[in-house]
């Protein structure tokens, strides 16, 4: 292979995670992918630098370090030390990791601000809020609870409901309180200052098809409809973050100092590094930035932040790459079930390297969610990683060094035909890790371990050790080979195997036009090991750890706000009794789901189709999207509530409720019959 003679150059970004919580394999997914990406770029000798940082601003900071006792300040420097570990034990290997709460993040803050103030982009509007008087603050939705103005149901915050799903504005809930002190807050009028994003309707039109996938463009232009609105750019005091030049009492919202950070960290990055910011955010700039996010948070990044740049003189992104979420067997993470595991717990019991190697052959560069099956998981790192690839160095290597001298020879002519076989699959193999399709990538690796174990199989070297020694070490010499082709192929996976393996080759760390060399009369050293199994009962013991600091940290839910500044009603959250009359008037029913349809325009709702006899149909709109895919309750028999009082809901007419159970969110479970029960039956 070539040496590179025209190198990129390329900045690349993750999502900078929030400071008040730990690292998951959530997060993990997506700091992988762009690991992996960053790797094979560096591999192949391309200029290119790979950054993140920690989001450290807004209220839930400022609460969380009053609720610890200590400091934001404190909060925020251990949250980033235990995030660097986290990242770092599972390989990410940032050039440069920093903090928005940092001296290069509020001088860009107001440089963007006072530019796109100077262009009119800027406007003051009074809005009115939610106050609390007692802790003298605005409240956001989410530190507002009170009754749903819908369902009735108690303790739901502020902008939505976990029982009905109905969506609301804080001031529309019944007795509302804050939910840090329990007072009833009052409205207060307050003015903020809001960024046009409309004055760049034309050019976000034009931008988003040529730096997004079809998929998100398309869902992002649906809000072209209409005009862009006006985007809330402040908060009022008290706030954890910058304060704004000239605003006195007002600060920046979080969601505009947090993509800041982008632009911040690799000026902390260039400055260590004589470099100049310029080369990669100026305006004019030859760089390739990209931006590795979730698929919740798309609205920020192609919206708001090319529009921010713009505002401001600056690149925008080339690409914005959107994966997914993690599913666990096929459901939402679930707290209460131990799966949604976090990274510390994770390592506590498995080698990072199988869940490196399972989420590359699940990554394609699409945004479709990736299910974490354990099951597969287990199949997928003993059989391929360590039964198949793994177990050729383990093979050969041993054999040499044990049963030989320790010193290869030369391919014999079947091997030299198998090396270059595998050989030519590795320019395609580049291409996947370009277009990050790297389950392809993995999938052509794993082939080439197969084709490899079968020639070592064929030539049986172990019977012609005593008999043809010199044929035997050339069948060992191919596969130790072939391996070595294989381990620099998978690198940017697999970087600590790679590395052990250089060491067991006796070879200086691989790059990519490495590839091009063949391994003759050379002396390695003894077999090192490279990847166990991953065990059952070690995934078994993960789950429980997670479950049991679940039970450790969960607290009961804070009883309705309006008893929080009086004496506590001791009944308040004791159910009304109802009469067994009262009880026997509810008809449950099993019921088949034989349609389902997502409502898009609602995070929690689905519209079902139930069959409760043949021509007997229900429709039900349930709010159960955040626990369950259509997928998943297509053809499941369920429980249902058969005779409630049709609905009139935003989203058509309900003509019952299906039956679940759990604290909402993921952690829902739907009640279903035992196999054998049918459609129609009368639950008793």
């Amino acid at each position: 292979m070539s040496t590179l003679t025209n190198p990129r150059k390329i900045l690349m970004t993750c999502a900078l995670p929030y400071a008040n919580g730990p690292i998951h394999l959530g997060h993990m997914l997506e700091h992988i992918e762009a690991d992996i990406f960053s790797r094979f770029q560096k591999m192949s000798g391309h200029d290119c630098v790979f950054i993140c940082a920690d989001d450290t601003h807004g209220t839930p900071i400022m609460i969380k370090a009053r609720e610890q006792k200590i400091t934001p300040e404190e909060l925020i420097t251990q949250s980033a030390i235990d995030h660097l570990k986290d990242f770092e034990d599972f390989g990410i290997a940032f050039d440069h990791y920093g903090s928005t709460n940092s001296p290069e993040n509020k001088k860009l803050c107001d440089l963007f601000y006072e530019r796109m103030k100077a262009k009119g982009h800027t406007h003051k509007k009074g809005i009115e809020q939610l106050y609390c008087e007692h802790d003298k603050m605005f409240l956001p939705d989410r530190f507002v609870k009170g009754t749903c103005p819908k369902c009735k149901s108690k303790d739901q915050y502020g902008d939505s409901c976990d029982v009905c799903s109905a969506t609301y504005s804080p001031e529309d809930l019944i007795e509302p309180g804050c939910s840090i002190c329990g007072t009833k807050p009052i409205k207060k009028k307050s003015n903020h200052i809001f960024f046009k994003v409309n004055d760049f309707k034309q050019y976000l039109t034009e931008w988003l098809p040529l730096h997004t996938v079809p998929e998100v463009s398309k869902k992002m232009m649906e809000w072209f409809n209409e005009d862009l609105r006006d985007w809330d750019i402040s908060r009022d005091e008290p706030y954890f973050g910058f304060a704004i030049p000239g605003e006195p009492g007002k600060y920046f919202y979080v969601w505009v100092d947090a993509p800041m950070g982008y632009v911040s960290t690799a000026d902390q990055w260039a400055k260590k590094n004589n470099r100049k910011l310029e080369d990669f955010w100026g305006a004019d700039s030859n760089a390739e930035i990209y931006h590795f996010i979730g698929k919740d948070i798309v609205y920020f990044h192609t919206l708001f932040w090319p529009a921010l740049l713009k505002s401001a003189d600056f690149k925008s992104p080339t690409q914005i790459f959107v994966h997914g979420h993690v599913m666990v067997n096929g459901e939402k993470m679930s707290k209460s079930k131990g799966t949604f595991i976090s990274t510390r717990v994770y390592l506590n019991h498995l080698d990072p390297q199988f869940l490196r190697y399972y989420y590359a052959t699940k990554i394609n560069g699409g945004i479709n969610d990736l299910d974490l099956s354990f099951n597969d998981f287990s199949s997928r790192v003993n059989s391929d990683l360590v039964g198949k690839i793994v177990n050729l160095a383990s093979r050969g290597a041993q054999m040499l060094t044990k049963k030989m001298d320790g010193v290869m020879s030369t391919p014999d002519a079947a091997g030299l035909t198998l090396l270059n076989t595998i050989l030519d699959q590795t320019s395609q193999i580049a291409k996947y890790y370009d277009s990050r399709d790297f389950s392809k990538a993995t999938t052509l690796i794993r082939e080439m371990a197969e084709l490899t174990n079968k020639y070592f199989d064929d030539k049986a070297p172990w019977k012609t050790l005593a008999s043809d020694p010199v044929a035997t070490k050339q069948v060992i010499t191919t596969t130790l080979n072939a391996f070595r082709t294989i381990a620099i192929c998978l690198q940017p996976v697999l970087p600590k195997m790679a590395e052990q393996t250089a060491i067991l080759l006796n070879e200086k760390s691989y790059v990519w036009s490495d590839l091009g060399k063949q391994l003759s009369n050379h002396k390695i050293n003894d077999y090192i090991h490279l990847a166990g199994r991953v065990e059952t009962d070690k995934i078994t013991a993960m789950i429980e750890e997670q479950k049991e600091i679940y039970a450790a940290t969960a607290v009961k839910k804070p009883a309705p706000a309006i008893a929080a500044k009086s004496e506590p009603d001791r009944n308040v959250d004791k159910p009304s009794e109802i009469e067994f009359e009262d009880f026997m008037k509810v008809d449950l029913r099993i019921a088949k789901i034989i349609e389902v349809e997502e409502i898009k325009e609602a995070d929690k709702l689905l519209r079902l189709k139930v069959e409760l006899a043949p021509g007997e149909t229900k429709q039900i709109i349930a709010g159960i999207k955040s626990a369950y895919s259509a997928e998943k309750l297509l053809g499941r028999y369920v429980v249902i509530c058969a005779n409630l009082k049709p609905r009139k809901m935003k989203f058509g007419i309900s003509e019952g409720m299906v039956l679940a159970a759990g604290d909402g969110g993921s952690d829902l479970f739907v009640l279903s019959p035992d196999a054998g029960a049918k459609a129609g039956s009368r639950v008793k």
